[in-house]
């Protein structure tokens, strides 16, 4: 029988995912309907909820960390960086993919970020893939071949530049789900995270000038959704994701977390009426089955579960 812990952890990474899945949907009504842009919605976003999360942390036991890794040297570089290249980096192109293509099949090719570790690894490694990796790399290549091609090879069901960015969100993904390991160790994952928010945030202003977009359409709906994509797409999966690792295992939660593009898909199709068919099922649900062969692999193997990405 399955302890009430256990069941209090999977409902709590279900429920990240899902606001995950939907937040980006939203995104997509905000740029389709509101004419809101990328840039703009990243740099809110990311501002927003670095604020929150530091003054979170500022509350807590360790909020001494706050400041001190400010001062910490190495770290501080490595934060800096880790801003840039994986915070900034994967929900830029996210959002962009999305507002190339669709909600749907940006979180899709996201979530190629855990096959593009694998190859690292097994080049970094010089090892053979083990036959679980090889499944997940054959799922991967052709989820993806039938995801934009839709099973016809000699045209695409998005955008090419959807398929760039969406690609390009899957490689930050890799990086970003790796790279800040011992930084989440030593400071904390409020603190690490609140400030590579607020931090990519700040860069994106200075680069893009954001508050210059003048044709967003401001009202009731698209105000909410704003607060919707800061709140239930950011902090709230955020927290829920990152406590039930204190109640399930992290491979429990990788394979939880493909509710994300599943509620992505279906948002996207009816509330969006994105039309996708049948071979767009199909890519997706091999895409998504990367991950269970990946977790074959990691219970064989007995090593450290290739998490998503607290955050999409």
């Amino acid at each position: 029988m399955i302890s009430s812990l256990r069941v209090r952890g999977f409902t709590m990474v279900i429920v990240a995912s899902i606001l995950w899945g939907v937040s980006g949907t939203v995104a997509q009504s905000l740029m389709q309907h509101y004419q809101f842009q990328t840039d703009w919605l990243v740099a809110s976003r990311l501002l927003a909820s670095g604020l929150i999360l530091l003054a979170l942390s500022l509350c807590g036991p360790h909020r001494q960390n706050v400041w001190r890794i400010l001062f910490s040297g190495g770290d501080l570089a490595r934060l800096l960086l880790f801003s840039i290249a994986g915070m900034l980096a994967v929900q830029y192109t996210y959002f962009a993919s999305i507002e190339a293509g669709n909600a749907a099949t940006a979180t899709l090719l996201q979530y190629l970020g855990p096959v593009f570790l694998v190859v690292y690894l097994v080049i970094k490694l010089r090892q053979l893939p083990s036959a679980a990796q090889v499944t997940a790399l054959i799922l991967a290549l052709g989820g993806t071949y039938l995801l934009i091609t839709g099973g016809n090879p000699g045209k695409l069901t998005i955008s090419a530049a959807a398929v760039i960015w969406g690609l390009a969100s899957a490689l930050a993904l890799a990086f970003y789900t790796v790279y800040p390991k011992p930084l989440l160790g030593r400071w904390g994952s409020t603190v690490v995270l609140g400030w590579a928010m607020l931090i990519g945030g700040i860069g994106l202003c200075l680069a893009k000038q954001p508050w210059q977009a003048t044709d967003m359409i401001w009202s009731v709906p698209s105000v909410l959704a704003v607060v919707f994509i800061v709140l239930f797409g950011t902090l709230i999966p955020f927290y829920l994701y990152v406590d039930s690792l204190n109640y399930i295992r992290p491979t429990e939660t990788s394979l939880l977390a493909c509710a994300e593009p599943l509620s992505a898909v279906i948002t996207t199709v009816v509330w969006l009426h994105v039309s996708f068919g049948m071979f767009e099922w199909i890519g997706g649900l091999c895409i998504i089955g990367t991950i269970f062969a990946l977790s074959r692999h990691r219970e064989k193997a007995k090593e450290p579960a290739l998490q998503n990405a607290v955050g999409s």
